[in-house]
């Protein structure tokens, strides 16, 4: 007992000692930059990936902003205080005199190492100005761009389109919190269309969809194309994130044809369907655009009968993309 005490008393005299000697000496590097610049944002920086002073390959204030003595030391009667060199004392914010490569180079100094990053030159981002801390806030513990639950309301600052998509009936779980932006877009670059994490949407889509990648035996040509030429990837109105209503959103491509020998174009007599019931000639001709006005099978849905429009393993010839 005897020995635990007097080191314990040991052990306060040394730190009231060291604590003495450090309290003479002047205020370097970070420590200085702290002294003024004690905001909230930096008191929570401690929390952060750029905050753990134990980890030597974490950055500090100078790594970022570079040297700035006479910010840092202001000579006297200099008044006010000299703002940092924008040649060696980087600044960032919406007024900085800092190009916006010369910004983002900073970040790059460690953050180009992997593969996600490797094609931000040229990508759209790159080309739009964005710089790293538009989106990104570096001093803070929490950054709202890894929390998948925050990180939309980052893009949507921009994207203001897909905010009102997203928050339509059919829509992919991302305000749910259960996807977000970055599962589906490399936001650094991308060898795809829109920041695409694959090289084209239909590949995209398969990573979680992998069921409608086949291969079957009758293959729809658009699913294989690209998925957008059928869906909103980011919502709709419609249920199936679907761009048009059944049987409208088959017309685009497929003439409408004969369902019961009733007013179709296709039907058993000529390129057009008999008339219905009551009709003096087929309501289908040359100049109707394809309009059925009577009606009949409007309301319908092609996926009634063909139910495997993303590719079938049928062997029928006649009736393909069915079970």
């Amino acid at each position: 007992m005897r020995i635990k005490l007097a080191m314990a008393f040991i052990g306060l005299l040394l730190s009231g000692v060291l604590g003495t000697a450090t309290a003479e000496e002047p205020l370097k590097g970070v420590a200085l930059c702290v002294s003024c610049h004690d905001s909230e944002d930096l008191t929570d920086m401690s929390r952060s990936t750029h905050g753990f002073a134990g980890d030597k390959r974490a950055p500090d204030c100078i790594a970022c902003h570079g040297k700035s003595d006479e910010h840092a030391n202001q000579p006297e009667g200099a008044s006010p205080l000299p703002k940092p060199d924008v040649t060696f004392g980087k600044t960032f914010g919406k007024n900085s005199a800092v190009t916006t490569d010369s910004r983002n180079r900073v970040c790059q100094n460690c953050h180009d190492k992997d593969s996600k990053r490797a094609l931000w030159s040229g990508s759209q981002h790159h080309m739009a100005n964005v710089t790293c801390d538009t989106c990104h806030k570096t001093h803070a513990n929490k950054d709202k761009i890894v929390n998948k639950a925050a990180q939309a309301e980052v893009c949507y600052q921009c994207h203001k389109e897909q905010r009102a998509q997203v928050n339509k009936p059919s829509h992919h779980p991302v305000p749910e919190g259960k996807m977000t932006c970055s599962d589906c877009h490399n936001v650094h670059g991308s060898t795809g269309p829109k920041l695409a994490k694959r090289d084209t949407f239909t590949e995209t889509c398969y990573t979680c969809h992998a069921e409608k990648r086949g291969p079957f035996v009758q293959q729809h040509s658009p699913v294989a194309d690209d998925c957008s030429n059928c869906h909103n990837a980011h919502g709709s109105t419609i249920a199936g994130m679907l761009k048009a209503r059944a049987p409208m959103l088959c017309q685009q491509c497929h003439t409408p044809h004969v369902a019961g020998a009733i007013g179709a174009i296709g039907g058993q007599v000529g390129v057009f369907g008999r008339p219905a019931l009551g009709q003096a000639a087929p309501q289908i001709t040359n100049m109707s655009n394809g309009k059925n006005v009577i009606n009949m099978w409007q309301g319908r849905s092609c996926m009634n009968c063909h139910t495997q429009v993303h590719g079938s393993n049928s062997p029928s010839i006649t009736n393909p993309l069915m079970r």
